[in-house]
């Protein structure tokens, strides 16, 4: 029994890590119509600010408030740069989905080099608190705290974007654009601030996932971004693309998938499972476990 509860917690803490990296790619795809393959570099970007930070950033640190500094510094740093990539580069390329993917591409390889130039390709020891490299005993499993952080940090952003979406006026924009962007523009609302919005909230949460990896794995590298943003693909088509709810259940199956099958079975493959599931929610359910069907 301990097994099983210590297998779901761990796989609910990695979902929540997929969520909080998926749900800023579903946002982006479903208001802009952009596959950002540079989304990994926001998760590098908020991963060694917070690294960072930590050391250097004055009231930062390892503990306690100190900590908190220095992840928020992290998410700050990552929206930053969600939002000058979408003012730069992006921008002059909406509607054109080729040469979107080509420079967000040639942006994500050009990030990871520039971390490697700066700061080494060998993994970097991540400053965490003393208590989440402690566990805590849940139903007589003792679950890691890094886990748990990011379970309660993925519930938080989850709840936050969906109040964010319900409650607001840039959320009303942002699903009504979702479901009708030309709707939207022609009532004269000028789409463009809401998409450079969306990508500064998913750069924040890419960045939140930058920095709480970084504690959940015990280090930050350059190629960490490209690793999880693979999987955070796969959870945004099986949810729905553009459907935030979608990716929180999707994350959760694909962490749970990937924990139970890589125990029970051989190393790596979850990870082939997980890509089984992908193919057949893309056969029997193409528009995903939340999305919906599209119409002529």
């Amino acid at each position: 029994m301990s097994t099983v509860v210590l297998l779901a917690l761990t796989g609910l803490g990695l979902g929540a890590l997929y969520f909080l990296v998926a749900s800023g790619l579903s946002l982006v795809f479903g208001l802009a119509d952009v596959l950002n393959f540079a989304h990994g570099l926001f998760l590098g970007v908020g991963a060694y600010a917070t690294w960072w930070a930590a050391d250097n950033l004055p009231g930062a640190g390892a503990d306690g408030f100190g900590f908190v500094v220095a992840v928020a510094f992290g998410v700050l740093a990552g929206a930053l740069v969600a939002v000058l990539v979408e003012l730069v580069l992006i921008r002059p390329l909406y509607s054109r989905t080729i040469e979107q993917v080509l420079v967000t591409v040639g942006l994500s390889l050009a990030g990871v080099a520039l971390l490697q130039a700066t700061w080494g390709a060998d993994p970097r020891p991540f400053p965490r608190p003393a208590w989440t490299r402690e566990v805590t005993s849940v139903l007589g499993a003792n679950v890691p705290n890094a886990g748990l952080l990011l379970i309660i940090a993925a519930v938080l952003v989850l709840g936050g974007l969906l109040a964010f979406l319900q409650f607001t006026r840039y959320g009303l924009i942002i699903r009504a654009g979702v479901e009708n962007r030309e709707m939207v523009t022609a009532l004269g609302i000028d789409v463009r601030k809401a998409f450079t919005l969306v990508f500064a909230i998913g750069g924040a949460a890419a960045a939140l996932a930058g920095a709480l990896g970084g504690v959940y794995f015990g280090n930050v590298s350059p190629g960490q971004g490209g690793s999880l943003l693979i999987f955070a693909f796969i959870v945004v088509v099986i949810g729905g693309m553009g459907s935030v709810v979608g990716s929180a259940y999707a994350a959760v199956a694909v962490g749970l998938l990937q924990q139970f099958v890589n125990y029970y079975g051989t190393s790596g493959l979850g990870d082939l499972c997980v890509v089984g599931l992908l193919a057949v929610v893309l056969l029997l359910r193409p528009q995903g476990l939340a999305g919906k069907v599209a119409t002529a």
